[in-house]
């Protein structure tokens, strides 16, 4: 468990112990940026291009090392890259941040690379989840960028300066997602089973298993022989915010950007010369730290109208950390975690305008916790159309760390939201879990109008795991599995259908659009179990669906049907099953 202060010491160990080993042989230089940088903790590691690139690469490969395979451990670090040019090939780990602070990605040149294998899992990288880079310009020194990985392992604001592969000599990696970055060469997606490439620009891509979404992206695919291959076309983005970033002057001032609301977009947001956001100066965050602070604290800092700096660590929280005033920013470093302990919500964000989270993982408590995230007090009429809230690089993870139970991961009742990379996970392996165990109902659940999502993916929730109730909704790229350790079909029945299905439209909802979808089943404790519909929506002229797909993982299991009673059975010895539309 995270909660208590043998864990607090044990991960203030760890983080000081690596600090120490960091630093180690780069005093020299280090002194001077310290000096510069406003205190982020023991776990922020910034550095400076006149750092000996010997010394910075026997450190990072250090943390790597640490970091490899430390699926559920409690550490958190974030790597800032000062502007300039660093010859250094990063590996990188589990719970790590990369991010460089130059203005424009180009700013931060990394001579090297970054790559991500599946070396520690038998070169399976479907449980390569829980890092990021962003704002950096990458040159692989092979010519390649490997990065197999899968949920929760976002790539943002990068300029890669040569091809990309997203696997490991040919072993599954499930769910990417990359947006407002430049790839100059080919993306090959090899056995990537799906992805969502948001706002880029490619020189090509070669290769599709399942689902393969491109939403504003300049040089997509051609998408129209779907689904051979299955690659999904959006020319234009309706409505986006860039996640906000962290950056530094020249002169050693730290700020934060916020970039504006963009509508039918295409293509990186970094082309100009002039970006039109908003900068905050530091003095207006409140730099959080978990080994000091609390609830208390946290919520002290809201109510006076800044924004939050989480630096990297587990927040223990024994009460809701509550966002009340408009445009609040919430910056999360180093998959920064927010951990109820009292059965709590671990967030509540009041209906104003504004508000943006980023990089944050909601890790439930032992004790059930009815909400971990709730965006809006209940369903009003307030329109946010103009300033709308939005999450970026937000996951919730029920169980697999410890014991873990949240009846619902998070629940949107304002009008008008925007998710950019969300991932709602129940542990499907790790600690604490089991049907009996890591309990849940529901996923997320949207009440509010006018909301939308780009890369939803959502898992193993023992109810439906997506619930729609607002109006007017559109969903880019859906990826979800069942529950896989249902014990019977009778224990799993709604009412006279076998299962839940995995996105559910209330039956009042007269307008929705949801395109690029994939549901999964691999019900490995009762292969004998049957779902009867991926997805349940009502039909109507503005219920829009399109380009569907359900698996039946190594054939374990059988989804029935696409959506409602279309489409055939995805099930053994036909274990894919496609539908365009209803």
């Amino acid at each position: 468990m995270y909660s208590g202060i043998a864990d607090k010491t044990l991960f203030t160990l760890f983080g000081a112990g690596l600090t120490a080993l960091f630093l180690a042989g780069c005093q020299a230089d280090a002194h001077k940026v310290q000096a510069s940088a406003p205190d982020f903790g023991e776990n922020v590691f910034v550095l400076d291009p006149q750092m000996p690139a010997e010394e910075v690469q026997t450190r990072l490969d250090a943390l790597f090392k640490q970091q490899e395979s430390n699926q559920f451990g409690p550490e958190r670090y974030a790597v800032l890259f000062k502007p300039g040019v660093y010859h250094n090939k990063i590996k990188l780990g589990f719970y790590t941040q990369l991010m460089g602070l130059g203005r424009y990605p180009d700013d931060v040149m990394l001579q090297g690379g970054i790559e991500v294998k599946a070396t520690w899992h038998e070169e399976d990288a479907t449980q390569n989840f829980w890092r990021s880079v962003e704002n950096l310009s990458v040159t692989p020194d092979n010519g390649t960028m490997q990065w197999a990985v899968s949920q929760a392992s976002p790539l943002r604001r990068l300029h890669v300066r040569g091809n990309m592969l997203l696997d490991d000599n040919g072993g599954w990696s499930s769910g990417g997602f990359i947006a407002d970055s430049l790839i100059d060469q080919q993306v090959n997606s090899g056995t990537q089973q799906q992805w969502l490439t948001r706002n880029s620009n490619i020189g090509s891509w070669t290769n599709a298993n399942w689902n393969m979404v491109f939403v504003g992206v300049k040089h997509a695919p051609d998408a129209s022989h779907w689904p051979n291959p299955p690659y999904t076309d959006v020319p234009q983005t309706p409505i986006v915010r860039e996640k906000p970033f962290l950056t530094v002057t020249a002169a050693g001032e730290y700020q934060v950007y916020v970039p504006p609301l963009r509508q039918q977009t295409q293509g990186i947001s970094w082309q100009d010369a002039h970006l039109n956001g908003t900068t905050i100066p530091l003095s207006r965050f409140y730099i959080a730290k978990a080994a000091t602070d609390n609830a208390d604290s946290l919520n002290a800092a809201l109510a006076k109208g800044l924004h939050l700096l989480l630096t990297p660590g587990i927040y223990p929280l024994d009460k809701a950390l509550n966002i009340s005033h408009a445009n609040t920013v919430v910056l999360g470093l180093g998959i920064a975690t927010l951990l109820p302990t009292h059965g709590n919500p671990a967030m509540q964000v009041q209906d104003v305008d504004g508000v943006i989270l980023g990089g944050l993982l909601f890790d439930a408590g032992e004790k059930n916790s009815e909400v971990l995230l709730q965006v809006g007090q209940s369903k009003t009429a307030t329109s946010h159309a103009q300033n709308p809230i939005s999450l970026h690089d937000v996951f919730f993870r029920v169980g697999g760390a410890s014991v873990g139970n949240a009846t619902h991961s998070v629940i949107i009742n304002s009008n008008h939201v925007i998710g950019d990379n969300l991932w709602v996970w129940r542990g499907d392996h790790g600690n604490g879990i089991g049907w009996s165990t890591n309990k849940t109902k529901h996923g997320i659940v949207v009440n509010g109008d006018d909301v939308t999502m780009y890369g939803l993916f959502v898992e193993h929730f023992h109810d439906y795991q997506t619930v729609w109730n607002g109006e007017n909704g559109a969903v880019y790229f859906y990826q979800s599995e069942a529950p896989y350790d249902v014990p019977n079909q009778a224990s799993w029945m709604n009412g006279s259908s076998n299962g839940f299905a995995s996105y559910k439209v209330a039956d009042h909802v007269t307008q929705h659009r949801a395109i690029g979808m994939g549901v999964y089943c691999f019900f490995n404790d009762n292969p004998e179990v049957k779902l009867s519909s991926a997805i349940e929506a009502p039909l109507g002229e503005h219920i829009q669906f399109e380009r569907m797909t359900s698996v039946s993982l190594g054939g374990t299991g059988e989804i029935t049907h696409v959506l409602n009673t279309s489409g055939d059975a995805a099930k053994p010895g036909s274990e894919v099953s496609r539908l365009l539309k209803p």
